[in-house]
């Protein structure tokens, strides 16, 4: 006789789910939600300066304490003034930014237009509302910040979105992931005591930026940081009036010595 509970009742994750089921790997191994943890993405920033937005991520993903990978990109081109910066899971992340590009480069030229700095943004939100399923089985969440320079107003613009969709311009920056609860507060205080954010050059923002991601990797384990022995080195963009710049190495190398190093 079936003693165990409808899964209806089951409070918990999908791989729990299937594990209190009594279904087990093809090894033989029975499903443990905490041995097979989801690869994530880590730390991620968008902040406006001088010029329009910048965004960095560092390299590292990982899956509960271990790096699966230390050359990851979590800052994606969408399209000649946006970009898609991820934490969470990659696969899902990867997944709405391939979509996102798509969509966008059938729009214009179906329409020969450009789609809207709105319509962008909803397009989005949709997608992360299709993955509320997967969010709730614990596999596939997703939290990123959007980043784009608005050619109608002249400015760059940032945009926080939550598990569910949820969509929230920040005025001055935003941070996601593992790695963003030691670096928000910092980021307040330069911009609030030290120095306007929207103040800042391209230097002292890609600089900034540098000192954020050490930080972080300082306190958080799943933060990758900067690792020069490896050559392994944060990904900054610029979103600009001109488009998006990626910060080559040989200058964030510079600016770390200069700036994080030297300090």
């Amino acid at each position: 006789m079936d003693t165990m509970p409808p899964a209806t009742d089951f409070q918990g994750d999908f791989l729990s789910l299937l594990s209190s089921r009594g279904h087990r790997l093809s090894f033989g191994g029975q499903l443990d939600s905490s041995r097979l943890a989801q690869t994530e993405a880590t730390t991620v920033l968008a902040m406006r300066y001088k010029d329009g937005v910048l965004v960095a991520g560092d390299r590292q993903a990982t899956a509960g304490t271990t790096i699966m990978y230390n050359r990851a990109d979590k800052v994606i081109d969408i399209d000649d003034h946006s970009t898609l910066a991820i934490s969470g899971s990659p696969a899902m992340a990867f997944e709405m930014a391939r979509v996102l590009e798509y969509s966008f480069r059938y729009y214009k030229r179906s329409q020969l237009q450009e789609l809207s700095l709105e319509g962008k943004l909803r397009t989005l939100s949709r997608l992360i509302k299709e993955n509320v399923g997967a969010a709730l089985q614990g596999i596939g969440a997703v939290m990123p910040i959007f980043a784009a320079y608005d050619t109608i107003t002249d400015e760059g613009r940032i945009y926080f979105y939550d598990v569910l969709g949820a969509q929230f311009e920040m005025t001055e920056f935003a941070v996601a992931g593992s790695g963003s609860v030691w670096i928000r507060g910092t980021l307040y205080y330069e911009n609030r005591w030290t120095k306007k954010l929207v103040e800042m050059n391209r230097r002292e923002a890609v600089g900034l930026a540098l000192r954020m991601l050490e930080s972080a990797a300082y306190y958080d384990a799943a933060t990758g940081g900067v690792k020069e022995q490896q050559e392994m080195l944060p990904t900054i963009k610029c979103v600009t009036a001109d488009g998006i710049e990626t910060v080559d190495s040989e200058t964030l190398r510079e600016i770390y010595a200069e700036v994080v190093e030297g300090a």
